[in-house]
């Protein structure tokens, strides 16, 4: 059986071995939404991918859901090598990117059928 493991609604503080993972755009113009409020955790501006600090940015500014999916598979990747830290997902790409909650959970499916334990997600994407 698969524990639901969410993320909460407002992360306001990080221990110190927990990961914002937030929405961003592939230029790493950290301006608005969850990626300016990542700038305070070690988001880089200009770098619109990957591990910064203690935040994970995924890029969602893009036409379709189905273009956000291999980052997100990335992302899934990269925390299943890592299993030291706590992923805090956002629900990225519900924002600035104008996606829905219902867009956007079928690319961290993953992370529920392969209980990847180290993964928090939004409770809109269960």
């Amino acid at each position: 059986m698969t524990t639901r493991r969410t993320s909460p609604k407002w992360i306001k503080s990080l221990e110190k071995d927990e990961i914002f993972v937030f929405g961003s755009n592939l230029d790493g113009f950290h301006g608005g939404g969850a990626a300016a409020l990542a700038m305070k955790w070690g988001a880089v501006w200009g770098q619109g991918t990957g591990l910064q600090g203690q935040t994970y940015a995924i890029p969602t500014m893009f036409d379709s859901a189905a273009e956000i999916k291999p980052f997100a598979d990335e992302f899934m990747s990269f925390a299943k090598a890592h299993p030291e830290l706590t992923f805090l997902v956002t629900e990225i790409g519900c924002g600035i990117a104008g996606f829905t909650p219902d867009d956007i959970a079928p690319l961290f499916k993953p992370a529920i059928d392969e209980n990847i334990e180290n993964v928090y997600l939004p409770e809109s994407f269960y």
